[in-house]
């Protein structure tokens, strides 16, 4: 069973990763952000997430791989498609989607789907 907790902690790190792609969190994004979440259930920990990823500066790589395993660990969740939409609205929310912004939506996409198919294959 998933830790919905630590899943919204993923999406708020998630959302950190998307927005400083470009090397910095623009003030769009972070509007993006408080705007798309507001009406979100577990908004709190999820902007809690991403302010800390923020304050902290952590390594973007370094964050990315840990979302990224939590996910691939954590398995399929409806949430998922939410994440994307949202990873999509920060990352147009500026200038329009780069080419580091798009090719990060889709490893993300693309990594969890082959690790899923991989679960699906071993049962």
């Amino acid at each position: 069973m998933v830790n919905h907790e630590k899943l919204y902690e993923a999406f708020g790190e998630l959302l950190y990763v998307i927005a400083m792609e470009d090397g910095s969190i623009q003030e769009e994004e972070l509007e993006v952000v408080q705007q798309v979440l507001q009406q979100h259930p577990w908004a709190s920990d999820i902007q809690w997430s991403f302010r800390y990823e923020q304050k902290k500066q952590r390594n973007v790589a370094e964050v990315y791989d840990r979302v990224l395993d939590f996910c691939k660990h954590a398995g399929p969740h409806p949430e998922y498609a939410n994440m994307i939409e949202v990873m999509q609205q920060i990352a147009a929310a500026h200038d329009g989607v780069n080419n580091a912004e798009a090719a990060k939506m889709k490893d993300f996409q693309e990594q969890l789907i082959k690790r899923f198919q991989q679960d699906i294959a071993q049962l």
